[in-house]
């Protein structure tokens, strides 16, 4: 996992939301707060978050934007031909970075290393230094209580950014409804 960030992506029945946090470190000094890591893509019905290093991970957008483009959309088959695109590219594989793409039918997380990984549960995925403590709450509040996707994506950033150093609670959403 990267000390950069916490992404969370939530894929739920009336919407599909990404959050994120707005802090970025260079060791262990804060650089800047606000920083916004989420974006939206193909006329706002894909949303997109990195987590890990800012300069590599603007590259892999521009690199996803331009095959999402020539795929019309197609979500599925953009992570599968990025995926290609990622291990073939000895320059590439060396990015230290990690995305979450979503729309309203799929969730998938694009790994530093070129995998493509679907969330067991298919719809909440979380990646960064506070991924782990973000999916955690987002599984309990989505179990245990009874919030829109976006409160939920919110809360737990809130929560993640209580717990992890890396983390700060200037929190971003998007979402796409249908």
């Amino acid at each position: 996992m990267f000390e950069a960030t916490t992404i969370l992506g939530y894929k739920g029945e009336n919407c599909a939301v990404i959050g994120g946090d707005g802090q970025v470190t260079f060791g262990n000094a804060v650089l800047k707060s606000n920083a916004t890591k989420i974006r939206k893509l193909y006329n706002g019905k894909i949303l997109a978050g990195f987590a890990g290093s800012t300069a590599d991970a603007f590259n892999l957008f521009d690199m996803f934007e331009t095959i999402l483009e020539k795929k019309r959309g197609d979500l599925l088959k953009s992570v599968i031909e990025f995926s290609k695109e990622w291990r073939k590219d000895r320059y590439l594989r060396r990015l230290e970075a990690m995305m979450i793409v979503l729309n309203r039918e799929h969730i998938f997380i694009l790994s530093g290393t070129g995998d493509v990984v679907e969330p067991e549960d298919g719809k909440i995925a979380a990646i960064g230094s506070g991924g782990n403590f973000a999916i955690s709450a987002a599984r309990a509040l989505d179990k245990h209580a009874s919030l829109s996707e976006e409160e939920i994506v919110r809360e737990s950033l809130k929560i993640a950014a209580d717990l992890c150093i890396y983390t700060n609670d200037n929190i971003k959403i998007y979402k796409i409804e249908d």
